[in-house]
């Protein structure tokens, strides 16, 4: 690990890196509602067609759930696919919400995801039921791609979080699980950090 120099904001992804994935389930319970082809229009770094509009804020949940029915053999509910779709999202480890706490004590956190409704507001809070904690607690301000309506690897959402925070670049640390969003980012100035599955962030304490 590279020593980063005068950072005063970390800048979390949040899919694969604060909270886990499994686009396997997911597009197995899509498969299992007789939704087919859906491999060319999901994976973990990128979405395509009209996920992707859903992501970029181009369409809402409901046009979402009909292109989803237009894709199935079947006729489907809205709970239905709710439950398929927000599967992508599974848990958010406990220790990762305790080294957040902590750096709330260093730095001024903030969160730039590419996301959607449906995942915000149903897997989420699903992943910290019984908890008592709201995510959004956790951040000094949220950054979705669908109320952006942009997104990552594009240059300009990172524009666009650095106008709003009114922070510089090479004072911000980018943390993210996608290479091409994290070669954008450093390009911009950013310092930078590609997160492996599963990796131990502890070392954010110590930079």
């Amino acid at each position: 690990m590279e020593k980063k120099n005068s950072i005063t904001t970390l800048i979390f992804d949040f899919g694969g890196v604060i909270i886990n994935l499994d686009l396997p389930q997911c597009i197995e319970n899509l498969k299992r509602l007789g939704v087919n082809n859906i491999e060319s229009y999901l994976s973990n770094f990128g979405q395509k067609d009209f996920f992707l509009k859903f992501e970029n804020g181009e369409i809402g949940t409901v046009e979402f759930r009909n292109k989803i029915r237009k894709l199935s053999s079947s006729v489907l509910s809205d709970a239905e696919i709710d439950a398929a779709w927000c599967s992508f999202l599974c848990d958010i480890p406990a220790e990762r919400l305790v080294l957040l706490k902590k750096l709330q004590l260093k730095y001024r956190l903030l969160l730039l995801s590419n996301s959607n409704p449906l995942h915000i507001d149903v897997s989420v809070p699903k992943a910290l039921e019984g908890t008592g904690i709201r995510f959004q607690d956790f951040f000094d301000k949220c950054y979705f791609s669908y109320e952006m309506k942009l997104t990552k690897p594009n240059t300009a959402i990172f524009e666009a979080l650095l106008a709003d925070a009114g922070v510089v670049a090479g004072e911000c640390l980018f943390l993210d699980d996608g290479p091409k969003n994290i070669e954008t980012a450093k390009a911009l100035g950013f310092q930078t950090h590609f997160v492996t599955q599963g990796e131990n962030l502890d070392f954010l304490l110590n930079l």
